[in-house]
């Protein structure tokens, strides 16, 4: 058995839908794309499609290799496909919310929230070095538990194809009820917001249960207009310094720091700094949230 490809199957319709966006935002809301931004995105897309593409093979040996070794065998039945697809989003919670809040993953993931545009095109802004990083950990566990390869890579793809199309504006709420299960553009809107109250909230990939049991949760405020980016803004559309930024200056702070506190350039949060010069998301929030007497 081998995994079904559906990212790639699913590309043309994300560049029909990219396009379908790009002409309502030119009649809606103009400021909505910008040209060099969108080419950023659209070639870190490119570069994370080559990227994965090299990896690939060492990804399915390490999760075969798992699996020769597992401890039991789940069969391929649907209701281990959909058992398998809920046991992979939570793991994506997991890897998204470390994403954030480990410094060795957030040099990889970063690039993802750099745009101070909010758009389909944001969605294909992807890392160059996620394998490197080694969070494909996070996603082939389950082959040592008995869930084939084949189908935990599968439901992943699934779960990513699912996340594109919550990359917009052009959409405001879903119905209530979906709000309540599943991530949409307003959760994900949150999510790649700079306001104090909106940082490192809405983890989730496919079901916003997740951020709602373990204390993520935001939701949008109407009165609280989103600005999107990084607290440190990227100021620049060169390809390499958008792909490559963070890892420099993690690795910087690495080297001019004293040697008990190398490690913890990488391992603990961003905006973490052993001399207290710097302030993480949690205290920004915390001190905007006391002035501002909200939740």
């Amino acid at each position: 058995m081998t995994p079904i490809d559906i990212v790639t199957y699913a590309v043309p319709f994300f560049v029909a839908l990219v396009l379908a966006e790009m002409v309502w935002a030119a009649r809606r809301a103009p400021d909505k794309y910008e040209p060099r931004d969108t080419f950023t995105s659209l070639a870190l897309g490119l570069g994370s499609t080559v990227a994965g593409a090299l990896a690939a093979g060492g990804i399915w040996f390490a999760a075969m290799w798992l699996y020769d070794h597992r401890v039991a065998t789940v069969p391929l039945a649907w209701w281990a496909w959909a058992l398998c697809f809920v046991l992979d989003d939570f793991n994506y919670y997991l890897f998204h919310r470390s994403g954030h809040r480990v410094r060795w993953f957030w040099a990889s993931h970063v690039n993802h929230h750099t745009s101070q545009h909010y758009n389909l095109s944001t969605a294909l802004r992807q890392t160059w070095t996620g394998p490197l990083a080694g969070s494909f950990l996070f996603r082939i566990w389950p082959a040592f538990i008995g869930f084939h390869p084949a189908m935990i890579l599968t439901v992943g793809a699934v779960n990513l194809v699912y996340q594109f199309w919550i990359h917009t504006e052009a959409i405001g709420r879903m119905p209530r009820w979906f709000e309540a299960l599943f991530n949409t553009p307003s959760h994900h809107r949150v999510h790649h917001a700079t306001n104090p109250l909106y940082l490192d909230r809405n983890y989730a990939g496919v079901f916003i249960v997740w951020d709602r049991l373990f204390g993520t949760f935001q939701r949008e405020r109407d009165d609280l207009p989103i600005r999107y980016g990084t607290v440190k803004q990227l100021g620049s559309f060169h390809l390499l310094h958008a792909a490559f930024h963070e890892w420099r200056a993690m690795l910087g702070d690495v080297w001019c720091a004293p040697w008990r506190h190398k490690l913890s350039y990488l391992v603990r949060a961003p905006g973490w700094s052993h001399d207290g010069s710097r302030e993480g998301s949690d205290a920004i929030r915390a001190r905007w949230v006391q002035r501002r007497g909200i939740e």
